[in-house]
């Protein structure tokens, strides 16, 4: 008996030694997220906190990193201007769902288009990008998935420039951690539009209020998307004294939750990083005193 719990034990053994510990908060507890997948990595891209990051995931308007990327590589490069009037095709002004209502027929400053896919996160904005860049929008696609062999998101595969549900495109958290990372690096003039909240086309505002920029955790650059396939995901650069934090936040049930869990990382990180203070541990309440009263009679 004793020889078969000695062979058990050593068999354990080297899983004991592997098995990693849940990361907790600061203050001891369990850091809870709604999310299904999560990433949040340090200014050296170490990983600071991961939730399912390998797992197969919708990205749902993420694909825009892609798209920005490859028309920030055709401006530098110059085959590209932006303040160029890009011709709106038919096929682009009836891209379904969130839209700047672009007509069929008009000419759009690049720039507009740029703003209309980060800030706005608009489909008919993206397919019009697309064309302008590559001719049509099935040859852009062709160019999303070299760029990201060659980034080497491989686990990463696009199917149209906007993120409309296709059951051909995913990605996980790691890649798209990568990806706006990359595009930030590479592509600095990326940086203050995809930290923009506002811009005008034809006299209307075009706003996205992201309770995220209103606090003080150095968001200054951030992508939304959503699909019922995919839920609620987000990808985030945040600076705390010059030092970048990358974080995504895939499958939230809702789009406050999506925020709460983002919030909740970064505060995780910027402890983790040394930036921040841990907050004081939570004392007990102690139980209110209740008066003794003396009846006479």
């Amino acid at each position: 008996m004793l020889a078969a719990l000695a062979v058990l034990a050593a068999a354990l053994a080297p899983l004991a030694a592997t098995a990693q510990p849940a990361r907790t908060a600061a203050e001891g507890r369990p850091l809870l997220l709604s999310a299904e997948s999560v990433l949040l990595l340090d200014p050296e891209g170490r990983t600071l906190f991961a939730k399912n990051p390998e797992e197969e995931r919708a990205p749902a308007s993420l694909v825009k990193l892609m798209t920005l990327y490859l028309a920030f590589e055709d401006i530098e490069a110059g085959r590209a201007e932006l303040d160029e009037l890009v011709p709106v095709s038919r096929y682009a002004a009836l891209t379904p769902r969130s839209r700047m209502g672009l007509r069929a027929g008009e000419s759009v400053p690049l720039h507009v288009l740029l703003e209309g896919v980060a800030i706005a996160s608009a489909n008919d904005a993206a397919t019009a990008l697309a064309e302008r860049l590559s001719g049509d929008e099935w040859s852009f696609v062709g160019r999303m998935n070299a760029k990201a062999q060659e980034l080497e998101l491989h686990a990463t595969r696009f199917a149209n420039p906007h993120g409309l549900p296709d059951p051909a495109q995913k990605s996980n958290a790691r890649d798209l951690a990568q990806l706006i990372a990359r595009l930030l690096h590479d592509h600095p003039a990326s940086r203050p539009m995809l930290g923009g909240q506002t811009f005008v086309y034809r006299g209307r505002v075009y706003a996205r209020h992201i309770p995220l920029f209103n606090d003080p955790l150095g968001v200054q650059a951030l992508k939304t998307g959503f699909t019922q396939e995919a839920g609620y995901n987000l990808a985030v650069s945040a600076w705390r004294d010059g030092q970048q934090f990358i974080m995504i936040v895939l499958g939230s049930r809702t789009r406050t939750a999506s925020f709460l869990d983002a919030k909740k990382l970064l505060k995780f990180g910027f402890v983790e990083a040394g930036l921040e203070a841990p907050p004081e541990p939570r004392r007990p309440k102690r139980p209110a005193r209740t008066r003794r009263t003396t009846l006479t009679q």
